[in-house]
């Protein structure tokens, strides 16, 4: 069993803490921005459906079938986005690091890096995860960018994978992470935090 008690993780930008409803007001404000919500399946885009997602994202973790974090800036102490392991696979040791949404002003700055770096890390170094695995549109440049950019290899095209809420069909672009390739991922993506300037 991949071991999914409630843990904060914490670089010099950014912190994953504990999911939590005394998170929702902030990040009700941080998902107030229509950008974000392009290619997903439904938007954060009031203060219900910010309380609503990190209800289901409980209800998940209770479950044990998920571990769901709010992402905080660490130099004004905001929360600016969500993540979380889901679909975690206990078996086959595998789960995947999605639901992952950030404000854009942060957007190309460290704190993705540093999440995405401490996820990776937790999942292989101490839940003893052998596959990492990450999805987003397959028309979501960006996302698919950053993806690409922490060093996750593409699998395939997840053809007519949802319907979004307006009524788009969405395929989606399936990365994964395993254990052999962690090593030399995480010697890169210390180097890129290292870098000045950092980007993500």
């Amino acid at each position: 069993m991949l071991d999914l008690t409630p843990v904060t993780l914490e670089k010099k930008h950014a912190r994953l803490e504990p999911l939590s409803v005394g998170h929702a007001p902030m990040l009700a404000s941080a998902a107030r921005h229509a950008e974000i919500w392009e290619h997903t399946r439904a938007p954060l885009d009031d203060d219900a459906s910010v309380r609503r997602a990190i209800d289901d994202a409980l209800a998940e973790q209770a479950r044990g079938a998920g571990l769901p974090f709010a992402i905080v800036e660490t130099s004004s102490g905001d929360a600016v986005g969500m993540t979380r392991y889901f679909d975690v696979q206990h078996e086959h040791r595998g789960l995947e690091i999605g639901w992952t949404w950030l404000t854009p002003r942060v957007w190309r700055t460290a704190v993705n890096t540093e999440c995405k770096y401490l996820l990776l890390r937790h999942a292989f170094e101490r839940l003893g995860a052998i596959r990492v695995q990450l999805k987003t549109s397959d028309e979501n440049a960006r996302s698919r960018r950053a993806i690409e950019r922490i060093g996750a290899r593409l699998e395939g095209i997840v053809r007519k994978h949802l319907v979004l809420p307006s009524g788009k069909v969405r395929s989606s672009a399936l990365y994964s992470i395993v254990d052999d390739e962690w090593p030399a991922v995480k010697v890169a993506l210390e180097e890129k935090m290292s870098a000045v300037p950092v980007k993500a």
